[in-house]
């Protein structure tokens, strides 16, 4: 099975800002291992990247591993209306308004490309 990564456009920082900052531009940058920044509305949101792969930087790049992430967890705003299978592979989550929420239960969970595949 493929896991699905979100990757974003990195920011170049002086400093390393925590969640709940201010920022002044828009981007993402590593927090941690497990877990990415975004600049959001002028503040620092953090994003978990709970995948086995969290959460890293290759190049320009920040890709967040969030096959790991359940329902509550925050999202990336370039992730709004992307699916992903829950851990268990028996539903699917759905990035809506910055939170994850559960929008199918299903028998089997998978993704294929860029779609997610719940079989009934």
């Amino acid at each position: 099975m493929r896991f699905p990564l979100i990757a974003f456009v990195v920011l170049s920082a002086c400093a390393s800002p925590r969640a709940g900052e201010d920022c002044n531009q828009a981007g993402f940058l590593c927090e941690s291992q497990a877990s990415a920044l975004e600049c959001k509305l002028g503040t620092w949101e953090s994003l978990p990247c709970k995948g086995p792969n969290g959460c890293l930087r290759d190049d320009d790049t920040i890709k967040c591993d969030m096959t790991g992430n359940v329902e509550g967890d925050n999202c990336a705003s370039s992730a709004a209306g992307k699916g992903l299978c829950t851990a268990d592979n028996k539903g699917t989550l759905e990035c809506r308004d910055g939170k994850l929420v559960k929008t199918n239960e299903c028998r089997s969970c998978r993704i294929d490309g860029e779609t997610v595949v719940c079989e009934p």
